[in-house]
């Protein structure tokens, strides 16, 4: 391992644990969709059957492209570069926009990816934060007093992993001003755009609030088809094409197969039914969440979140997370996701809408081993 590497805990704590317990909270989508149910809301079987396992176009296929771009106003296919999942697309916008020495602003708690992978190319990462006691609410002071003529790109995750914030209006158009006054670009990661709980319209995006906003998101969290492993950027042409020249380095192209099912899932009256099913599957496990918290009296809490698959449950304990996930994990058979993964110690991340039925049976072994 190079020098001075920065490991991506949260993923290596997946990777590692995941495939040997019995419940397996530390997910972060809904119950995934089996190619069969695709297929009964409108994927054409024989097509699918006769489909060349040639490479695809690199830069995604031009139905899937047109799907996309039909998300976001004023976008064209030209504007969306296809990537192998989300993870992809953030590794390249990290890659082609910023290097040693360059100033990056990164939300927290939020996915560690875009962080860790600057801090790996040798930026100078700064941080503003989320407060847990104003309701995860960001602290845009924190993030003025950082930004800078210097700042490159600010990253933001809304709706956020892991606490579920979803930014209002005008936290969005403030985000938007900073950027602007710095000239900096703004990365905004969307995955869970679509796991709402209290309405039925997707959290807003930031494309067309601002000539540099790139935006990112994918097929694996909203719709529940994290196997396909298909992400996507929209961002103005120049840098898709920028993009692109680095994707043919790392990747080449997603799957073929995997953009042919993406694009049925993208088809407005299937993307409707699938967002439909990650809503109430969000909704039914974040209630379940939430009374288990409650029920278990002063040693849990929780802000409740407005979207994703999650909650981030402040632990009162004094365990740390760490400790704590080892030994739920050893003793109970649960696997959650360690707040010290994300910078919160004293959180746990525990995945709701992944195997509902089970839920209660695991929140049970956790209540036990408290």
């Amino acid at each position: 391992m190079a020098p001075g590497f920065q490991a991506f805990a949260l993923e290596e704590w997946q990777s590692r644990y995941e495939q040997g317990v019995e419940f397996q909270l530390a997910d972060s989508g809904v119950q995934p969709v089996r190619l069969r149910d695709l297929v009964e809301l409108g994927a054409d079987l024989d097509a699918l059957l006769d489909l060349p396992l040639h490479y695809p176009e690199v830069n995604g296929t031009a139905a899937l492209r047109g799907r996309i771009a039909d998300l976001y106003p004023g976008q064209t296919p030209a504007n969306v570069l296809v990537t192998v999942g989300a993870a992809e697309a953030n590794a390249l916008v990290v890659a082609t926009l910023a290097g040693a020495g360059d100033e990056v602003v990164a939300m927290v708690p939020s996915y560690p990816q875009v962080e860790g992978i600057a801090r790996n190319r040798g930026c100078r990462v700064r941080t503003f934060g989320l407060d847990p006691d104003n309701g995860w609410r960001p602290d845009l002071d924190e993030l003025e007093a950082l930004v800078t003529a210097s700042t490159r790109l600010i990253a933001i995750c809304s709706p956020n992993n892991p606490t579920g914030r979803v930014l209002d209006d005008a936290e969005m158009r403030r985000v938007v001003d900073l950027a602007r006054r710095a000239d900096a670009w703004l990365l905004s990661d969307e995955v869970y755009a679509g796991t709402e709980r209290w309405t039925e319209t997707p959290a807003p995006s930031l494309v067309g609030r601002y000539e540099r906003v790139i935006a990112v998101n994918s097929t694996s969290k909203a719709y529940g088809l994290s196997g396909l492993r298909l992400g996507w950027v929209v961002a103005p042409q120049d840098v898709v094409d920028a993009l692109w020249r680095r994707h043919e380095y790392v990747t080449i192209a997603t799957s073929a197969l995997s953009m042919a099912l993406a694009e049925v899932a993208l088809r407005p009256a299937v993307r409707s039914r699938l967002l439909a099913r990650s809503r109430a599957l969000t909704r039914r496990g974040a209630e379940l969440l939430e009374d288990w918290v409650a029920g278990v009296g002063n040693r849990l809490s929780l802000v409740p979140p407005a979207a994703t698959s999650f909650g981030f449950v402040r632990v009162h304990t004094g365990e740390g997370s760490l400790a704590l996930a080892h030994r739920l994990r050893r003793e109970a058979g649960v696997l959650v996701a360690p707040g010290a993964c994300f910078g919160r110690d004293d959180h746990l991340r525990i995945c709701h809408a992944m195997s509902p039925d089970r839920l209660p049976d695991a929140l049970e072994r956790i209540s036990r081993h408290l």
